[in-house]
């Protein structure tokens, strides 16, 4: 896939209508007059699209007048990416097509206590195994790529490896001297992305059986992949791809684990919260319909939440937005793990603990409702396996919160659901940390 080919926003918003069109396709025509460009502009565009190979003749519609009008759509298969979600006891990892579809999935236990050089060494062994899977499903390819049209969340670019000696850092602030700072990035198309491509002197991840050469086992291809976002509880640094003191595991404050990866890989790395993600994913995937705001609520091993306003991801100056769990609702409620007490977290845990979802449900309506009154969103979405384990509950505790405040405020509630996609479906917004970008979808 030529990526240069991406690098313009007139060409994102053309392979958008493609991605949203399926395979039934899109006319030139029509391209023209949903975009504004001249007929004569989304001919080369998609000229350059269809050289690139991500876009491809879908057959033919007739027209008013004339001949039958040649119809486009996007070539899934033409490139990939990897998500992963590290949560505080699962690893879970998908590889998407250009749509967004899973094409493959694994996932496994994690201890996110466990320093950062057994998660680290996890997740690169997880990310080569599920492109390995991927090849042998047929996933299309032709190898591994390095470039990315355009930086997301500071440079994505991955620095060369470094030599077979070194090894990923255990986690305390001494080790990471050993990772010999920063990544730079590299010019795009530029000859230091070779890293990435397998050049001289490069060497596979130490992940286990999920080198390199395993990727194309049993004949397959390997899938093109564009690089791999990761998502995981906040709170943490976005844009530098830096953690903060992750709540119940501090140790992981300060370390660079983007830059970690995108070594280790030899990929570009994007790394964001785990409700951003799967806001993200939510927002491209059109979970919302024509809503501009909603408020993501995962409730999985810990509590948190992504918000979309005005159609895009809000992650505040700090990416610390969205820190949902630890709004305090009872002064003088239990210990939480990030220091406070009474955190909507802390009581909702425990609730199920006691296995008393309703209670928990309620509880999380409160917040909702502190939330619903502060943001005024259109829709509040819930998800994680939590959630997942008692949907009904869930749904019908935070919507009759919600319903008895409007109902006071005299105005119509916000509506409740359960948001589409497995564990409402981080891993998958992940990989839309590089996907959508491609699309000029960078923030929803």
């Amino acid at each position: 896939m030529n990526l240069g080919a991406l690098r313009s926003h007139n060409a994102a918003l053309v392979l958008d209508l493609l991605r949203t069109a399926g395979p039934d396709g899109i006319s030139r025509l029509e391209l023209a007059e949903r975009t504004g460009l001249t007929p004569q502009a989304v001919s080369k565009i998609t000229a350059r699209l269809r050289e690139g190979g991500l876009a491809a003749e879908a057959g033919r519609r007739a027209s008013t007048g004339g001949k039958p009008r040649t119809v486009l759509r996007l070539v899934p298969e033409a490139g990939h990416a990897v998500g992963v979600h590290l949560d505080r006891d699962e690893l879970t990892a998908v590889l998407c097509d250009l749509t967004g579809a899973v094409v493959a999935r694994r996932s496994a236990a994690l201890d996110l206590g466990a320093g950062a050089e057994t998660v680290v060494e996890r997740a690169v062994r997880e990310v080569w195994e599920l492109v390995g899977e991927g090849g042998r499903s047929g996933a299309g390819g032709g190898g591994l790529v390095a470039q990315f049209p355009a930086p997301l969340g500071g440079s994505s670019h991955p620095a060369p490896l470094r030599g077979s000696g070194d090894r990923a850092p255990r986690g305390g602030s001494g080790d990471r001297a050993a990772l010999g700072g920063p990544s730079h990035p590299a010019p795009l198309g530029g000859s230091s992305n070779r890293a990435a491509q397998g050049g001289s002197g490069d060497r596979a991840p130490r992940g286990g059986s999920g080198d390199r050469a395993a990727l194309g086992g049993s004949g397959g291809r390997r899938p093109q992949v564009l690089g791999v976002g990761v998502a995981l509880p906040g709170p943490l640094d976005h844009r530098r791809g830096v953690l903060h003191r992750v709540t119940g595991f501090p140790e992981w404050n300060g370390f660079p684990l983007r830059d970690v990866l995108a070594r280790r890989l030899s990929l570009p790395v994007v790394v964001d919260k785990d409700t951003n993600a799967a806001a993200l994913g939510l927002a491209v995937g059109g979970a919302a319909g024509a809503l501009g705001s909603f408020a993501y609520l995962h409730f999985g091993a810990g509590l948190g939440g992504g918000l979309v306003i005005g159609g895009a991801v809000h992650r505040g100056a700090r990416t610390g937005a969205g820190e949902f769990g630890h709004q305090v609702v009872q002064l003088d409620g239990p210990p939480c793990g990030c220091g406070n007490r009474g955190c909507v977290e802390a009581l909702c845990l425990a609730a199920v603990a006691r296995g008393d979802a309703a209670e928990a449900a309620r509880v999380l309506g409160t917040a909702a409702g502190n939330l619903v009154a502060l943001l005024d969103v259109d829709l509040v979405l819930l998800g994680g396996r939590t959630v997942a384990a008692a949907p009904e509950t869930f749904v019908r505790g935070v919507a009759a919160v919600l319903d008895e405040r409007a109902g006071r405020a005299g105005e119509d509630p916000v509506p409740v659901r359960v948001a589409p996609g497995e564990g409402g479906g981080v891993a998958e917004g992940a990989a839309q940390l590089l996907l959508a970008p491609l699309f000029g979808r960078a923030e929803g």
